[in-house]
């Protein structure tokens, strides 16, 4: 196994690992902060998903322009009805089965 020393800002830091370590095959950020992610989500490859609660304006906002930003294969899931926690009937499972789904998507067995 290949370490890294990675050194990631905590906000947008899926972004920023994914950036750095091309090994990493698909990303999922959970009403993540990723706008502050800064020149790095320019930088990544891997198959990203960013999961956003649809009643969270202001990280819907930020993830939008995220999404816009990212160079390769990209979607925005927009969790109904849900807010910036997820703690609304079935959110959290909601974001977990998409997910889930975008992994097994995009791993490779290995």
């Amino acid at each position: 196994m290949r370490k890294y020393d990675v050194r990631i800002p905590c906000t947008g830091a899926e972004l920023h690992a994914a950036a750095r370590i091309p090994e990493i095959q698909a990303v999922v950020s959970r009403g993540g902060r990723t706008d502050l992610a800064g020149n790095a989500t320019d930088r990544v490859l891997a198959p990203t998903l960013l999961i956003v609660g649809e009643n969270d304006t202001p990280v819907m906002n930020w993830n939008e322009e995220t999404l816009h930003r990212l160079p390769g294969i990209k979607h925005l899931a927009r969790i109904s009805e849900a807010t910036h926690l997820f703690e609304e009937p079935g959110a959290l499972e909601e974001v977990a089965t998409t997910a889930a789904a975008w992994f097994e998507h995009y791993l490779s067995a290995t």
